[in-house]
């Protein structure tokens, strides 16, 4: 493998670093001067005086973006580390290794663990071949592990790490490995699609993606799933609206509408922008389904905020939402926050907005009596009346979050159908096989 290295601070380290750079040159490591060649970057650090504390964290901080390129392990050493190892070992997760000036001694035995450890691993990220759980006509597609918009309430950004694409061609790959194997929809997720690919490429690349899924034939269906209000571009609109493939379908998690509470909440959209973007999709998109989630009780929530939320989800009148109480979660800035909300207001709060949103749910439903859709039919049940139902899903439904259509009539499991609606409830469709 190739190696950079990044001496700070004065040429007593400098010598230290000569030493490191000669036992890797003698177990056959090719040393690079270019950052972006190395698979293998070592930093050593001066923790001096603040400004070279500071030094050494925005160095160890910019080494770390190679790390979506070719570095595989990032290397930090030397007297910042021997201060403030503990510290950093907490604050830099990017980094592999954290090598003290006092265990110099060991500093070959320590590197040699970390690169078999990890050539032992199976690269989980890389790894395609998985028991898909989902039927045999959908499964969900992975493009991104990781947040980096670190939400104020959320504990995933500590969980999982920051926000990391997958490449772009890999994805490509394992969409068209799903449809030799029989899968006709695909689900995108990550936890904020439309921020795909900024951290590899610099832009988003989702619309690009979407896209070139579309091109494989037996792919009927595409959904791309969690996409933040600020981020949804005119572009992916277009491809949305264009493309057949494309389930014309958008899940926005919005959390609140008060621009005091999405402040708190360290969201980037506001109230403007939000509503603003639902008529813009509606008018964009004919037939496009929005759903969204709400938080209701999160720390400082007023009887003001919460039925400015109430008027708000009366406005947009969501074609399908989910609402949930807030919850302190260790480690977040919101858990340490002042004016927490008693646990009986956040579930009066939740069941008001539910209450609500069933009737608009059903509201919205009654439009579709009589209309013909496309069904993908993926079980069959006998009723109560003992009749045999087909039941499956429109491009308004997402599995295992949505409603069901329940059909009369013949049909084949895993096969798309044309149906029309005769009847709905507050969630569900009901209708007979054309």
């Amino acid at each position: 493998m190739k190696v950079g290295f990044i001496s700070l601070g004065c040429n007593k380290n400098l010598v230290d670093t000569e030493k490191t750079i000669s036992i890797f040159k003698e177990n056959n490591y090719e040393i690079v001067n270019n950052p972006k060649e190395a698979e293998i970057i070592v930093i050593n650090t001066c923790g001096f005086i603040e400004s070279a504390k500071e030094e050494a964290i925005n160095t160890i901080l910019e080494m770390a973006e190679y790390k979506k390129q070719k570095c595989k392990y990032l290397i930090a050493m030397g007297c910042l580390v021997e201060r403030y190892k503990k510290e950093l070992e907490k604050e830099l997760p990017e980094v592999d290794l954290f090598i003290k000036y006092s265990e110099y001694g060991d500093l070959w035995k320590k590197i040699q663990e970390l690169i078999k450890k990890r050539e032992e691993k199976i690269d989980f990220e890389q790894w395609q071949d998985r028991v898909i759980t989902t039927g045999k006509t959908t499964a969900y597609l992975k493009i991104a592990d990781g947040c980096s918009n670190r939400c104020t309430y959320c504990a995933i950004p500590y969980i999982r790490g920051p926000f990391k694409s997958r490449e772009f061609e890999e994805i490509i790959e394992e969409a068209k490995d799903l449809e030799k194997r029989g899968y006709k929809e695909l689900i995108l997720t990550a936890q904020d699609t439309t921020k795909y690919g900024l951290d590899l490429y610099k832009k988003s690349r989702l619309a690009e993606l979407i896209t070139e899924i579309s091109k494989i034939d037996g792919i009927k269906w595409i959904r791309f799933l969690y996409s933040y209000p600020e981020t949804i571009t005119d572009e992916l609109i277009e491809e949305v609206k264009n493309n057949p493939k494309i389930c014309k379908y958008f899940d926005i998690p919005m959390q609140h509408i008060s621009d005091k509470m999405l402040k708190k909440m360290n969201r980037k959209s506001t109230k403007e922008s939000t509503m603003k973007l639902i008529t813009k999709l509606r008018e964009e998109i004919p037939g496009v389904i929005v759903r969204s989630t709400l938080m209701v009780g999160f720390p400082g929530e007023t009887n003001d905020d919460f039925n400015e939320m109430y008027e708000f989800v009366k406005w947009a009148k969501f074609d399908k939402l989910g609402c949930f109480t807030y919850s302190k979660e260790e480690g977040t800035a919101a858990a340490n926050m002042p004016d927490q909300v008693h646990p009986m207001t956040k579930k009066s709060r939740y069941n008001k907005i539910m209450k609500l949103q069933q009737q608009i749910s059903k509201e919205n439903l009654q439009r579709f009596i009589g209309k013909e859709f496309e069904v993908l039919i993926e079980d069959a049940i006998v009723g109560d009346d003992n009749k045999t139902y087909f039941v499956g899903r429109t491009y308004m439904d997402v599995p295992d979050i949505d409603g069901y259509v329940y059909l009369t009539g013949d049909a084949e499991i895993n096969t798309y159908t044309k149906c029309k609606i005769t009847n709905v409830n507050d969630y569900d469709l009901f209708g007979e096989i054309i």
